[in-house]
């Protein structure tokens, strides 16, 4: 009898419109420069379509699905047919990235393997100073920063200039700009007030390491491997523009910024350099409690020194860019990485959850609450 193929859920959640669908409109020629990468992105839809495809075609059952902002959605997914894995693509639920470790608290709740960091990883590395004190007491170099709740900035602050100012809780580069890099006090006031109004306390205040900027992707857990390590090349950027990945530069294929930045995979670095970038970049993924996949972003500061800036639980899976890059540098293709990937939470499958997922009709029979006189 033919071994049944594990069922995989790639779920989501997305709500509006998809910004990346109305580029397809748009004339390349129409833009005021020459861009070098095409403006025409997937969409949601599609690059979730092409994660199912890949599990499909490395021998799973596996289909899309969207909740759309209800937990009622999820449920009902098992109430049809619980998955033996869920590749978890959520990020946020009610536009707030802050409850993406929920979701996952929600799988273990119900006894659902998944994939990727556990709700204690998401949480921590959702804070940035929390993540940077635990390196820090842990022996590993990062920025000196400060951790503000109101819009005030001491003009006697012990931190060194240049410094960028970046929301505290925000993820893939949101409120980072050319202007969030200051180089003096009056421009450090102006960033701090604008970052104050546009997003919700606290604001991250910390030095910018001028240097080498160095992406590692770790992939998997016993042990877990370290991947070819890629660069970015700033060289093109117009010379007032610092050497950082603004939100425009990552996810604007409109602006300029999108198309002056390249990778560089694997980076050059002497051996003895690469060797304590990745050591440095593995001791950040355990600290945080990283599982199954991260990326972890760091600075080659000119003295060769190591800082670490962020730890990326679960980052983005596109193909050919980022960490599937480094995949593939690796010998891994699109398809083999993500097979690696629900193999771990295949691996982590235990026994049913002892709750099951009530029907409606047991909800609607559910002991009515007690009188209170």
């Amino acid at each position: 009898m033919a071994r049944k193929k594990p069922y995989v859920i790639v779920l989501y959640n997305y709500l509006g419109e998809d910004v990346y669908e109305q580029l397809k409109s748009v004339d390349p020629a129409s833009l005021d420069f020459k861009p070098e990468y095409s403006i025409h992105v997937a969409t949601v839809r599609e690059e979730y379509a092409a994660i199912v495809k890949a599990l499909k075609a490395e021998g799973f059952r596996a289909e899309a699905f969207n909740i759309e902002d209800r937990l009622d959605r999820f449920e009902s997914i098992l109430r049809r047919q619980k998955p033996d894995a869920v590749f978890n693509l959520i990020e946020d639920f009610h536009d707030d990235p802050k409850k993406e470790f929920l979701i996952a608290g929600l799988y273990d709740l119900y006894g659902v393997s998944y994939t990727g960091a556990p709700p204690f990883a998401l949480a921590i590395c959702q804070r940035k100073a929390l993540t940077k004190q635990i390196l820090h007491a842990n022996g590993v170099r990062t920025p000196r920063f400060k951790l503000l709740f109101e819009p005030h900035m001491p003009r006697r602050h012990g931190l060194h200039y240049p410094l960028i100012v970046k929301p505290a809780r925000e993820d893939a580069s949101t409120g980072v700009s050319k202007g969030s890099v200051v180089f003096e006090l009056e421009k450090l006031l102006e960033q701090v007030a604008l970052a104050f109004k546009e997003f919700a306390p606290p604001i991250l205040v910390e030095e910018f390491i001028e240097g080498r900027e160095l992406h590692v992707s770790i992939l998997g857990n016993d042990p877990p491997q370290v991947l070819p390590i890629v660069e970015y090349d700033f060289s093109e950027l117009p010379s007032d523009h610092p050497s950082i990945i603004s939100y425009k530069a990552k996810w604007d294929p409109l602006h300029e910024e999108y198309h002056r930045i390249h990778t560089i995979c694997p980076a050059k670095l002497p051996k003895k350099i690469e060797k304590k970038v990745k050591q440095k970049a593995l001791e950040a993924y355990t600290l945080t409690n990283c599982r199954d996949y991260a990326r972890i972003d760091l600075r080659l500061a000119v003295d060769n020194t190591i800082y670490v800036l962020e730890v990326n639980p679960n980052p983005d899976l596109t193909e050919g860019v980022s960490f599937m890059e480094c995949a593939e540098k690796a010998g891994l293709s699109f398809s083999q990485t993500l097979r690696h990937i629900v193999e771990f939470a295949l691996a982590r499958r235990g026994t049913p959850t002892n709750s099951p997922i009530p029907s409606k009709e047991q909800e609607s029979k559910a002991s009515p609450p007690l009188k209170t006189s």
